[in-house]
């Protein structure tokens, strides 16, 4: 099996794809949180605001969705084909709901009237909270396990993704979502709605407290699987702490208006709350709920060395380039919202 840098490919594929949806929870997660907040909003000006808080960066962020979906596509088909045939439904929502999104944005400035603006700040409110629920479904059930065959076919029903412990991740990530969107939009903010805005992020923080501490409780007692690793390596519990320090960090900043460093430990607990869900599947991709033993790795699930060796060297020259991208535009960017005649 061929390596880079010590480590096997279908290894590498698999911090990669990681890394490229870490980067899509971590951008993209907070313009949902911010557009999920925006009927919270009553006057039009406010909404003008926040909305153009994300104008400029929403559409670049859900490239790294692009890109993490053609990697797990091109380094693991098997997962991709089984992951969204049992996942089709919530999938399907969350492109229409990402469309309404986009739409809305765009849309909304259009027109003067009341009616028309109003209506498609729901539209875009309500796709904001329904894609980030979705994604916190579809993580929820990665965690529990997909029933498969011994092909890995999904054997599943059509509904099985609407349980009680996916709901829950799903409530859980929107509540993070929120928080990190109510950060991001306290440092582009200024005046009554930064007020408003503060005080909202004080009551999703409780919200999103709440909701980790059941769902890490029901993880512990009923998913063993999920703590297995942790128990055969105690070293790995450094991971969890520092998840919960970078958590508990996010409240203590934001009181004193340190706003910016609120902002990189709420994307901080985003990656270490992703770095325990690699490492509780590792080297599993996909969980069989109705076999654990026979569960999809990411070898079994891997394309071909050579098209690993490929993409990986494709992956070197582009990667940079989207960095390179991501950091321009925030530059560009920066700063609190002023209104204009190019505004939304």
């Amino acid at each position: 099996m061929h390596t880079f840098l010590g480590i096997d490919y279908p290894t590498m594929w698999f911090l990669i794809v990681g890394a490229l949806f870490s980067g899509y929870a971590i951008l993209d997660g907070f313009d949902l949180g911010a557009g999920a907040w925006h009927l919270f909003f009553k006057e039009d000006r406010s909404r003008r605001i926040a909305l153009n808080a994300v104008g400029p960066v929403w559409d670049g962020n859900e490239v790294w969705l692009v890109i993490g979906g053609g990697a797990l596509f091109a380094g693991f088909p098997e997962a991709y084909a089984t992951l969204f045939s049992a996942m089709y439904i919530p999938f399907i929502l969350f492109l229409g709901f990402l469309i309404f999104r986009a739409v809305s944005i765009e849309f909304r400035g259009e027109e003067p009237m009341k009616w028309w603006r109003n209506t498609w700040d729901i539209a875009y409110s309500i796709s904001s909270a329904m894609m980030a629920l979705l994604l916190g479904v579809v993580l929820g059930n990665v965690l529990m396990g997909i029933g498969m065959d011994n092909n890995f076919v999904f054997t599943g029903s059509w509904l099985e993704f609407l349980n009680p412990y996916s709901l829950v991740v799903g409530l859980t990530t929107l509540a993070l979502f929120m928080v990190h969107g109510a950060i991001y939009l306290s440092m582009k903010t200024e005046g009554q709605l930064f007020d408003k805005i503060a005080r909202l992020l004080r009551r999703s923080i409780r919200v999103f407290v709440i909701l980790f501490v059941i769902i890490t409780v029901i993880s512990v007692f009923y998913f063993s699987h999920l703590t297995d690793r942790f128990m055969d390596k105690p070293i790995l519990f450094i991971v969890p702490a520092l998840a919960f320090l970078s958590i508990a960090n996010v409240p203590r900043l934001a009181s004193k208006g340190k706003y910016v460093r609120s902002f990189i430990f709420s994307a901080l607990s985003i990656s270490f709350l992703l770095i325990l869900v690699a490492i509780e599947l590792y080297p599993v991709i996909i969980l069989n709920s109705a076999d654990m033993e026979s569960s999809m790795t990411i070898y079994n699930a891997a394309s071909s060395d050579k098209a690993l060796g490929v993409m990986l060297t494709i992956t070197a020259i582009g990667f940079p380039l989207v960095i390179a991208y991501t950091v321009f535009v925030y530059r560009t960017f920066w700063g609190k919202v002023k209104l204009d005649e190019t505004s939304y």
